[in-house]
């Protein structure tokens, strides 16, 4: 048997093959993140005797960079396994002499597959990989949507203070109208008051009128707001809004189309829990991939980050662990925001989250310890394919 090791990157992968015997059988070369760096890879695989039936490749889960030449070699064949990286980095500190580069890192692949101590990252199917890709991008947009929210207010802040007080929802579609044609004191001193009366009445659908024109107004004739570059300022304001509208729009297309695709897989039935709707949902099972790969909760609650870190040594015990943060950061994130909903809403989460505030836990101890208990209920969920019931 052969051992491959590849060293993943973005431009240029280096890839080196050994022996049962530790022999070196193919030094280490690089290839191009092509289709013809990997038919390269190929023909040098052959010449060195190593075939689909006689090897095992291996290479690290490094960001996407492993993608294309994973399946490439997976479509050709080839029995394919992927190394989360941190366990690389482990075995490489066994050694006496501190040496990384992409030569040496490409044999200690090899050396760590050739030794078989290691645990296989899980390689999800096709369903599984677009449900992580959207909810991923549905995070990002989330995260710029509040970006563009926070510039916002920050020019308010400094053109026109009052206007956040104006509105229960600065963002919300009354407000987000307004704020493309009228967005500093001067604009609503200048129009009438009939004039955005009207415009109010038309963009709230009649809820708002004559009453909240006037408290505009007089908000803006008693601004402190600053009344210099006010061009700069709406100009920005109006770009601003416009890009927020545009990302809102585009976050509730993408939520359709995670919610279709959730809907078609086994896994839908996570949506039954308190809390998991079908966008945290899909990123929940998207994170995990296939939940047989976890043998029991505990372990999930690790891949999530959610375990406490262990501080200890000879009689010394630390009572004041932290989680450890050390799994995946999006299904901590899905598995947080569900907790703060549970937390709210579940009769059997909220009761223990208030039992746990009444013990003198701070929130957001509490609200990690139910994102944790959360975590269980989600492995018992997936793993049995039956509904979530709050009394069970």
């Amino acid at each position: 048997m052969f051992y491959v090791g590849i060293d993943i990157a973005k431009r240029n992968h280096e890839v080196a093959a050994i022996s049962e015997s530790a022999q070196v059988m193919l030094a280490p070369f690089s290839f191009a993140n092509s289709k013809q760096g990997c038919e390269k890879l190929l023909v040098a695989l052959t010449q060195a005797g190593i075939t689909k039936e006689n090897s095992v490749v291996a290479m690290e889960a490094t960001g996407h960079y492993w993608f294309a030449v994973y399946f490439f070699l997976a479509d050709s064949g080839f029995n394919v396994t992927v190394f989360n990286p941190i366990q690389t980095d482990a075995f490489r500190d066994l050694s006496i002499r501190k040496v990384k580069n992409d030569s040496v890192d490409s044999i200690v692949i090899a050396q760590l597959l050739r030794f078989g101590q290691f645990s296989p990252c899980n390689v999800p199917n096709e369903n599984i990989i677009a449900l992580k890709n959207l909810s991923r991008f549905h995070f990002s947009l989330v995260d710029l949507c509040s970006d563009l929210k926070r510039k916002v207010i920050c020019l308010l802040d400094q053109v026109f203070p009052e206007y956040e007080t104006l509105f229960s929802d600065v963002f919300g579609v009354t407000s987000k109208q307004l704020l493309l044609s009228f967005n500093t004191p001067e604009d609503f001193v200048e129009i009438s008051t009939t004039k955005l009366a009207n415009f109010l009445h038309k963009a709230s659908r009649g809820r708002l009128g004559r009453e909240k024109a006037l408290s505009i107004k007089s908000a803006a004739v008693h601004s402190i707001g600053i009344s210099f570059a006010l061009n700069s300022f709406s100009f920005q304001i109006k770009q601003l809004v416009e890009q927020i509208d545009f990302t809102e729009k585009q976050i509730a297309a993408l939520d359709k189309e995670i919610s279709k695709l959730l809907s078609a897989t086994d896994c839908a039935v996570i949506t039954t829990i308190t809390g998991i709707s079908s966008v945290l949902g899909a990123a929940i099972v998207g994170e995990i991939g296939d939940i047989a790969r976890f043998e029991s909760a505990p372990k999930l609650v690790a891949y999530a980050g959610l375990d406490a870190s262990v501080k200890q040594s000879g009689d010394f015990t630390g009572t004041k662990n932290k989680i450890s943060k050390r799994g995946s950061p999006y299904l901590r994130r899905a598995l947080w925001l569900a907790a703060f909903v549970a937390s709210r809403h579940d009769p059997v989460l909220s009761l223990y989250y208030s039992n746990l505030i009444a013990r003198g836990k701070s929130p957001k101890l509490a609200l990690t310890a139910v994102s944790r208990k959360l975590c269980n209920i989600v492995w018992k969920v997936l793993s049995s394919k039956i509904p979530y019931s709050p009394k069970a």
